[in-house]
């Protein structure tokens, strides 16, 4: 796909063509995600944990560190791993295949000690991802696959995803994520939020309890994972409001999950429509209205004034 391109592309990417690639890739995303939640001062909702989509791959944007910054930069295109602590230097770590977690975690704390930046807070094992891992990482030698072709792809994905993200991100006024891409499970997801504080969720864990304080409607998309086993986006309102999986989604091939408390729009079924960009704003915008009008909330008050469905 041309960097200059102006037609949207929504690439194909089965989960099985790059499944070992995606596990390690994975892990080492867990890994540098690590560092910025240790060190970046901790936002709502867990805003301070993310990456963000820039035209090279993921980034932690940057991270204030003493009276500099620190940002670390997975480059798809050049198969780097960038740490730039500005007047300190920059360094970087070679992605490649054969290179396990083990040894990318080993790298990644050696530039960053040649840096000068030591006693980061860190916590040395995966996080929520069982069927994955739960080795520490500096003892993964096992997950050691990176194709480049795949990786590259998945770039290609992420951006165009991103994109269509952005404008709908664009359209609401209210409070808002970014969108950001959470490296616990993969995901990148855009979220609005009411401005209601919600109900505590019963049983909910600490991570749980600061994402979910407010009421929110949340849409993102992921490659696929271990139970569903292709790329799809979704969507949820929490907490989900009565009759919500009763409302009409769109497009055509969009469905409610109710057992999950979500809806999900396929990512190949999204690429099969004559407009994908379209399909995918469709979808979020038909998340969104079902949830927020069941919900009870300012619909009109939260909409861009110059907006309109059919713009």
């Amino acid at each position: 796909m041309p960097i200059a391109s102006t037609s949207y592309v929504l690439p194909a990417l089965p989960l099985k063509g790059w499944e070992p690639t995606y596990d390690t890739l994975h892990l080492w995303l867990q890994i540098v995600g690590k560092f910025r939640l240790g060190l970046h001062p901790k936002l709502n909702h867990w805003w301070h944990a993310p990456f963000y989509v820039t035209p090279r791959g993921l980034s932690t944007h940057p991270i204030p560190l003493g009276a500099g910054k620190l940002e670390l930069e997975f480059n798809f295109l050049s198969h780097t791993l960038t740490i730039d602590a500005g007047a300190a230097g920059t360094m970087s770590v070679e992605l490649h295949d054969g290179l396990s977690v083990a040894a990318f975690h080993a790298s990644v704390f050696a530039r960053l000690t040649e840096l000068g930046i030591r006693d980061v807070p860190f916590l040395n094992k995966p996080f929520d991802v069982p069927a994955i891992s739960t080795t520490p990482f500096d003892r993964d030698t096992d997950h050691a696959s990176y194709s480049p072709e795949h990786v590259r792809l998945f770039l290609e994905t992420l951006t165009a995803v991103d994109n269509v993200f952005l404008e709908y991100r664009a359209r609401f006024i209210g409070k808002s994520t970014p969108p950001h891409y959470f490296w616990h499970h993969m995901d990148l997801a855009v979220t609005r939020f009411s401005g209601r504080v919600a109900p505590p969720r019963p049983g909910a864990n600490i991570v749980e309890r600061e994402a979910y304080s407010h009421e929110v409607i949340s849409c993102g998309w992921w490659p696929g994972d271990k139970e569903v086993r292709a790329p799809a986006f979704y969507g949820y309102a929490a907490p989900a409001p009565k009759g919500l999986f009763d409302q009409p989604l769109k497009p055509d091939k969009a469905y409610w999950l109710p057992d999950k408390g979500m809806a999900l729009l396929m990512h190949d079924d999204a690429r099969a429509e004559p407009n994908p960009r379209q399909a995918v704003l469709d979808f979020l915008e038909s998340v969104y209205m079902a949830s927020a009008t069941q919900a009870g909330w300012d619909v009109e008050g939260c909409t861009l004034a110059n907006y309109s469905p059919t713009s």
